[in-house]
């Protein structure tokens, strides 16, 4: 283990500083600001692990990521063992030490009656330094296959089934409908919380190893899914679950009421120097209302604060949640508990227990304000306006941020006869094989809305499916979870 006795000798949880509030609203660099001032204090924190002999961790994290092991190393400054030992189980580590919310921490054994290990920290501190080292290079195949398979989808289910199947010998090719690979990493996630040099020496290092890359193509239009079916011999399908959930309320149809990737996406896309229409949504000089309190809300709520709003206000329906484990929630799940994103920590208003009830136009047809009534929970659990609590909130610009509801699934279904569930999401089996022969379901277009360490976990685990498939056996490693792969078929 690490210290033996780092636990009680360091009692404190100590993370990077941020950069002050100010100067992070003048550009879109990371808030955090640990690149530039290092960390002295990455080792005595990492030493806090106690290597206990059941890690917890481990089940928290859906990747199974060997955390008390490159904790271990990290204390011991043997940074070439600790990213080994860290790639062995997350092909992208630099994506979930920024943007994961961390479950492992919360499931700690530490956690109990001490603040959890930085675990996400020390994680993202391997990786960085892996890439400052030299110590991050291509995994070149031995021989290949011969087999050829398509990634339909460049977050990171699809890149961690690529990388996987890649390594395996197999010729990959992504398909990426946008101009640029990565999903939702590239356009959906702002700049302050994952700059995207990071997706992109990831994207040369798996080039570099031979996956192939075709941005602008949407399968199902410039190519049929059928079509695909016929050149490759498995197909994975990794399109995320990309339809928003909408608030079908009076007034919905009024301009200046947006989803919320319909805001991001452009505004990322801006800081990357793409071109975008001229009447996309901005936030300058308005007044922002966000419907969602979840991560997407967040970004909402940073990039309009970037974009010189005059105020942002954030809607959550439900109760504030508590600032401590509630009972019911015992360690070690994963608790809901208030948590003050760095966006929130700009500036901008948070309101709990808000029920929007109409949206209010001028004589324009713009939005003008929304009519907001206090939430009531009823008997049978259900959530309501509460009669006579109504107001007004004033609102030039509404982000809807309440998650989304499954894949677009329209061409795919008709093209190849693919089965969907009753939520929309693609039908899968236990071995991520949908209904259509050699034709494989990934991420959240088979799982639903979830967090980025499932999607990478669920990408390997699909890869060592594809791979069995076309093998007849497979020595890819696949993530414990709730599906489990058939290594020989």
């Amino acid at each position: 283990m690490a210290d033996p006795r780092g636990f009680l000798k360091v009692r404190h949880r100590e993370l990077p500083p941020n950069r002050p509030v100010p100067v992070r609203l003048r550009d879109w660099k990371d808030v955090r600001a640990h690149l530039e001032e290092g960390q002295p204090f990455l080792k005595e924190q990492a030493g806090r692990c106690m290597d206990c002999g059941i890690p917890f961790c481990h089940q928290g994290c859906p990747l199974g990521n060997l955390i008390p092991e490159w904790n271990d190393l990290v204390w011991r400054d043997q940074w070439a063992d600790a990213i080994e030992r860290l790639h062995a189980t997350n092909n992208f580590p630099e994506f979930t030490g920024r943007v994961c919310p961390a479950p492992c921490e919360t499931s700690c054994v530490l956690g109990i009656n001490q603040p959890a290990v930085t675990i996400k920290n020390v994680e993202v501190s391997i990786i960085d330094e892996a890439f400052a080292r030299g110590l991050v290079t291509p995994q070149v195949p031995q021989r290949l296959t011969g087999s050829t398979v398509a990634v339909v989808g460049s977050g990171p289910a699809g890149l961690a089934a690529a990388q996987q199947l890649t390594r395996a010998g197999h010729t990959v090719v992504v398909y990426e409908r946008d101009d640029a690979v990565g999903g939702l990493l590239r356009y959906g996630i702002p700049d302050f919380k994952l700059e995207k040099h990071h997706i992109d020496r990831r994207l040369a290092q798996m080039e570099a190893e031979g996956t192939r890359f075709r941005p602008g193509v949407e399968i199902g239009r410039d190519i049929t899914w059928d079509a695909l079916r016929r050149r490759f011999d498995a197909v994975v399908v990794a399109t995320g679950a990309t339809v928003p959930r909408d608030l079908a309320l009076p007034g919905r149809d009024l301009g200046g009421i947006h989803f919320a990737m319909d805001f991001l996406v452009p505004a990322n896309k801006v800081v990357a120097g793409r071109p975008v229409p001229d009447d996309v949504p901005h936030a300058a000089g308005k007044h922002v209302v966000v419907i969602g309190g979840g991560d997407t809300g967040s970004d909402c709520v940073g990039t309009s604060l970037r974009q010189g709003a005059a105020s942002v206000t954030t809607l959550a329906i439900g109760k504030k949640p508590p600032l401590e484990r509630p009972e019911n929630q015992p360690w070690p799940t994963d608790p809901i508990l208030f948590e003050v994103s760095t966006s929130h920590e700009e500036g901008g208003e948070r309101i709990y227990l808000a029920s929007t009830v109409a949206f209010l136009g001028d004589d324009e047809g713009n939005v003008r304000a929304l009519r907001v009534a206090e939430t009531e929970y009823l008997p049978d659990g259900r959530r309501a306006p509460r009669p006579g609590t109504e107001r007004e909130i004033p609102a030039d610009l509404v982000l809807i941020a309440m998650g989304f509801t499954g894949p677009e699934t329209d061409e795919l279904v008709a093209q190849t006869g693919a089965e969907t569930t009753g939520r929309g999401l693609v039908r899968r089996g236990d071995d991520y094989a949908s209904s259509v022969p050699g034709v494989f379901v990934t991420g959240d277009a088979g799982r639903g809305q979830s967090l980025i360490v499932w999607a990478i976990a669920e990408g390997r685990a699909t890869a060592a499916a594809v791979d069995a498939y076309l093998q007849g056996s497979t020595e890819l490693p696949a993530p414990v979870g709730p599906r489990t792969v058939a290594l020989r078929v």
